[in-house]
């Protein structure tokens, strides 16, 4: 069984089987509170037999994706079990189901949209992404028909990650796809007060 936990728009798990069926499945749509909720929402799908651990690396905002993949890795940290990471788009990729090219668009805040290209699903059964997640404007013209949604399905994330899995593949890496860097910075150097 394999476990799936996204926080880049709401709050989601789920488990599926080797058969690809869910399991359990959990959410909030809410996207703020992640740290309140992702406890719960686990307590309730997880269970004893899961191999994996599929984490939802964005796009997102920092903090909650933060969140998120702090707690697969806390998860699989603690059952000595794999995570796996894979980008949040290709899950509403494969919920979809759309022959033919399109656009996924997740709201990124501050007037823009989080949009990532695909084309059908490739032999492996992955949606085939064409061009990679990028920041536009609201209202911009997309080339491509549009998908947007404001929810994820644990469930799709976790079939992406079985199928990449099997395959031998590798969709992401371990650094989040932030949607821009976080607000904090470094403070300076301190100030010479003069006497």
């Amino acid at each position: 069984m394999i476990l799936a936990v996204d926080t880049s728009l709401g709050t989601a798990v789920a488990v599926i089987d080797a058969d690809g069926r869910t399991v359990a499945e959990a959410s909030t749509p809410d996207p703020l509170g992640h740290a309140e909720v992702i406890g719960d929402l686990l307590a309730q799908v997880a269970q004893p037999g899961i191999t994996h651990v599929i984490a939802g690396m964005g796009p997102g905002p920092f903090t909650g994706l933060r969140i998120g993949i702090a707690a697969a890795r806390t998860f699989a940290l603690g059952r000595g079990i794999p995570v796996i990471p894979i980008p949040s788009h290709f899950a509403i990729a494969q919920a979809a189901d759309i022959q033919g090219r399109f656009a996924v668009v997740t709201d990124a805040r501050r007037r823009e949209i989080a949009v990532s290209v695909f084309d059908g699903a490739d032999a492996d059964g992955i949606p085939h992404l064409v061009l990679p997640t990028r920041l536009e404007k609201r209202g911009a013209e997309l080339a491509e028909p549009v998908h947007e949604v404001t929810e994820l399905s644990a469930s799709a994330l976790a079939l992406v990650g079985a199928r990449a899995i099997a395959a031998g593949r590798t969709l992401a890496d371990a650094e989040p796809l932030y949607l821009r860097s976080p607000d904090v910075v470094q403070p300076g150097a301190p100030k010479r007060v003069s006497a």
